[in-house]
């Protein structure tokens, strides 16, 4: 068995993605990795290229700036990434440049990729999903957040990345996968407020026309981060590969784990869920 890891990035120092963490969280059981580096307005290239490692293998691509509906694009350049995979590798392991893997989890992975490689019945592998939002204390807990996604995936072409490059579809049928118990830790949202306005208002154009940014267009000098989620305190620890950065960049932001901020109906089915650890409709 064979493992190839792959990403994709564009930017990763002006939105300040934590892509280098990214790629070590899961690096120790990857043979080889592929970064895909888009076009960008900074020095990502030669960021990425000053990873140490003999695993990594750098192309460039440049983004259809064209693709504005969905967020189609992401899953274009995923899709380009995946395909430079070569056949000698068994699964293909995605991680986005915000996603990290605490190392507790690698000896699990790792087992379930190897109990799974000879199985044609399972053609990848998801993942339950942490996700932060603010800074590294808080973590967002409505159904908003996507639960679970797929990030190990055989390496079968015919497979292709989804949507906005969220997860994977085989000729637009959902993957047969197994669940495994290991937990991505997604960090978007924790950026200082400055560079998190600045982010979601320059990727907004992949999901919309200039007719409606223009109509979102809002005089704001800094993101707004209270009172837009439910949220509470992350009571784990974070993986060792982004204590240098949450040591950096631990900005100050106070949020009311208290308020609900939901319509009567997902305050219900919030409610529910956290009784009942099931996540309806």
């Amino acid at each position: 068995m064979k493992v190839c890891g792959f990403t994709i990035i564009r930017n990763t120092i002006k939105y300040d993605f934590p892509v280098i963490e990214a790629i070590e969280s899961i690096l120790p059981i990857c043979d080889k990795f592929i970064v895909l580096v888009g076009n960008s307005d900074d020095a990502t290239l030669e960021l990425m290229q000053s990873i140490k490692s003999d695993k990594i293998e750098i192309h460039q691509s440049i983004w259809d700036d064209n693709l504005r509906t969905g967020g189609q694009v992401l899953a274009v350049e995923t899709n380009k990434a995946f395909d430079l995979i070569a056949p000698e590798y068994t699964w293909a392991f995605y991680i986005q440049a915000d996603e990290v893997v605490h190392e507790k989890y690698l000896t699990t992975i790792q087992h379930e990729m190897q109990k799974h490689a000879q199985n044609d019945k399972v053609e990848g592998l998801l993942f339950n999903y942490v996700h932060f939002y603010g800074n590294y204390d808080y973590i967002g807990d409505e159904r908003g957040w996507y639960r679970r996604e797929i990030r190990i995936i055989k390496n079968d072409k015919t497979i292709r990345s989804w949507l906005d490059a969220q997860g994977f579809r085989k000729n637009n049928q959902k993957l047969k996968v197994v669940h495994i118990d290991a937990e991505i830790f997604h960090y978007g949202w924790v950026k200082d407020p400055i560079t998190m306005l600045r982010k979601t208002t320059d990727v907004s154009k992949f999901w919309n026309d200039d007719k409606t940014l223009e109509k979102k267009a809002s005089n704001a000098q800094v993101f707004d981060f209270t009172n837009k989620y439910s949220v509470a305190l992350f009571k784990g620890t974070h993986p060792k590969v982004m204590q240098a950065r949450i040591a950096r960049k631990n900005w100050k932001i106070e949020l009311d784990i208290n308020k609900r901020n939901l319509k009567f109906k997902n305050k219900v089915l919030f409610y529910y869920e956290k009784l009942t650890n099931h996540r309806p409709f």
